[in-house]
């Protein structure tokens, strides 16, 4: 290239740098850092977060990221989770600094309530590992600390699909007020239930004519009152069932599925 054309580059080069400088200027700051933080952010955030989409540090702390802290400035005064059972264990994994292990933001379609089991297994055991003595009557951590071995094998899955991590933590530690089963089955939840989802993959019930229900079910109260007598076995038209001889009334569609009369709910 000649002077000449050298010297028409670089006079463009510093005409452009002086157009953006000044078109910089002439913005305002504000629209600067919404422009910024929409180009950072990893995506919108949750519903329950919306009114602080623009401002990003009223979470995030520079170069830490956000710190439990923060999360806690807003939320200490949500007794709620430590007065409810399922919920209740946030007590003893506090300040463990790992609020956003369970709680993602920024990801579309995903609750901000989701339990991420294997991340609170791992919340546990660092916890025991700096401070064993704390909550020794936690019985969350009493579990994981009893059963855990030396090594976690974390990523391996096991034939009911939760990992040997999960596996470790005491399922009615959260779920005991919330089981359906009563304890009939006993607590090992992980026995059927994977921690995606309480439906059981691969369930069948057994054949309709059955009659070994009280195997899984037990009859409500009102069976064993008068109004077992009164309303239901006449409605099912079945005068001498007993309570627990659920297949001559109820259908496995649905418990409220009554043979020869259609869905029904009494109750």
């Amino acid at each position: 290239m000649s002077r000449k054309g050298t010297i028409i580059v670089a006079l463009l080069a510093v005409l452009a740098s002086v157009a953006a400088l000044a078109l910089w200027k002439a913005v305002p700051q504000t629209l600067h850092v919404a422009t910024w933080q929409s180009m950072a952010s990893p995506g919108p955030l949750s519903s329950a977060h919306a009114f602080l989409q623009e401002d990003c540090a009223a979470c995030h702390t520079p170069v830490k990221g956000v710190q439990d802290a923060t999360c806690v400035a807003c939320h200490a005064n949500e007794t709620a989770l430590l007065q409810r059972q399922p919920t209740a264990f946030h007590a003893d994994i506090a300040e463990t600094n790992n609020c956003v292990a369970c709680h993602k933001e920024h990801d579309a379609g995903r609750s901000l309530r989701g339990m991420d089991h294997a991340a609170l297994t791992d919340i546990i055991v660092r916890w025991l590992d700096r401070a064993p003595e704390r909550h020794e009557g936690a019985l969350l951590l009493a579990h994981v600390k009893a059963h855990r071995p030396e090594a976690l094998p974390g990523n391996v899955s096991l034939a009911s699909g939760m990992t040997y991590k999960e596996t470790l933590l005491d399922c009615a530690s959260c779920h005991k007020t919330t089981d359906p089963h009563v304890q009939v089955f006993g607590n090992d939840c992980a026995t059927c239930h994977g921690t995606g989802t309480w439906s059981i993959a691969g369930f069948r019930h057994p054949l309709p004519s059955s009659t070994e229900c009280g195997q899984c079910h037990l009859a409500p109260l009102s069976h064993y009152k008068e109004h077992f007598s009164m309303m239901s076995k006449p409605i099912a038209g079945v005068r001498n069932a007993q309570p627990e001889q659920c297949y001559l009334c109820h259908q496995t569609t649905s418990w409220n599925d009554i043979r020869g009369v259609g869905i029904y709910d009494h109750h």
